[in-house]
């Protein structure tokens, strides 16, 4: 018995593995932490974008119609027939297609541009302290805050021709108006849909400029108002030029979230919008899921993809290379 005790090491753990190894195995390495912490970001990029895009591609090269709907991997293979029919300008589907790039083109500058100033102007007329600046601060931010249903379905009852707020204003109060305007039908539609689309975006623009205002050293502007600069002066030579790394990466997602917006003209118009606010997303909307044409509209978000990629490249390169000069 004696002997037994002897031979059995302390604590009992003959067989037993050192404490710790089994957790030291199954811990990861110190490098493979963060690609750990990526994988469901990833999971979830590839299930919700990826995966869908490709699709999408494929769904380009077919003749999808609603007579292939149930089992659209049987719809005939076309290669790059709905992309010939997209681009073929003289042609009904082209030249529709032209027609309302052309509009998202002339909507998405104008939308940038006025929301881009706007934004400016509040931010910097908010830079220094003064009573109630930061309720003035919120209520700017309420546009941005609010769920996009809800503010563009308040704006389509603001601009009802017979009831809306808009013609009561414009019309029965100033007069400056001959009559009460469509601003839903007709040309007047696209200054209805950029008024919508600049009241919603501009407040992301002031909070991303209020934001890199406060890295501006204040003795900037002491010393230049010491030097007799006036206030234009100063936000020419000391605002702008310190926002420009601000302003080069608000000006890229501003146009992107504008060139590709659906929500606001969907809500705003119903699904149909007019010929004067079709802009492309819509457009595309329409071709696929009204006319009952998915291999035609797949191959126009495919043109629209490409195109919006070429123009993020060439403005990435652009403002690298104006950065590298400076």
């Amino acid at each position: 018995m004696t002997a037994i005790l002897e031979r059995r090491p302390p604590g009992g753990t003959a067989d037993r593995p050192p404490r710790g190894t089994l957790r030291s195995r199954l811990r990861p390495r110190r490098g493979a932490l963060p690609y750990l912490l990526l994988v469901p970001a990833l999971v979830l990029e590839l299930l919700v974008h990826l995966i869908p895009m490709v699709v999408g591609v494929v769904m380009s090269f077919k003749q999808l119609t609603q007579f292939f709907i149930r089992d659209w991997g049987s719809a005939p293979w076309t290669g790059l027939g709905n992309y010939r029919v997209a681009v073929d300008f003289h042609a009904a589907i082209g030249s529709a297609l032209l027609h309302s790039f052309w509009v998202t083109c002339a909507f998405t500058v104008l939308s940038v541009g006025l929301s881009w100033l706007l934004g400016t102007a509040a931010a910097v007329l908010t830079q220094d302290p003064f009573r109630g600046r930061g309720l003035l601060r919120g209520v700017f931010l309420v546009p941005y805050a609010l769920p996009v249903y809800a503010a563009v379905i308040t704006w389509a009852f603001m601009f009802q021709q017979d009831n809306g707020l808009v013609n009561h204003v414009l019309h029965d109060q100033l007069h400056l108006t001959s009559g009460r305007p469509f601003w839903l039908i007709g040309p007047h539609s696209f200054v209805a849909l950029l008024t919508v689309s600049v009241w919603r975006n501009w407040p992301f623009a002031f909070l991303c400029l209020t934001a890199g205002l406060q890295n501006i050293p204040r003795e900037l502007y002491e010393a230049a108002a010491m030097d007799g600069a006036g206030i234009w002066q100063r936000v020419r030579r000391i605002t702008l030029p310190s926002l420009r790394p601000v302003n080069q990466v608000l000006v890229l997602v501003l146009f992107l979230w504008t060139f590709n917006d659906f929500n606001t003209p969907y809500v705003l118009f119903g699904g149909s919008a007019p010929p004067a606010a079709d802009l492309v997303s819509i457009h595309i909307y329409q071709s696929s899921f009204v006319n009952w044409n998915f291999g035609s509209g797949s191959a126009m978000s495919v043109l629209l993809l490409l195109f919006l990629l070429l123009v993020t490249a060439g403005y990435l390169v652009a403002t690298r290379g104006r950065d590298t000069d400076g």
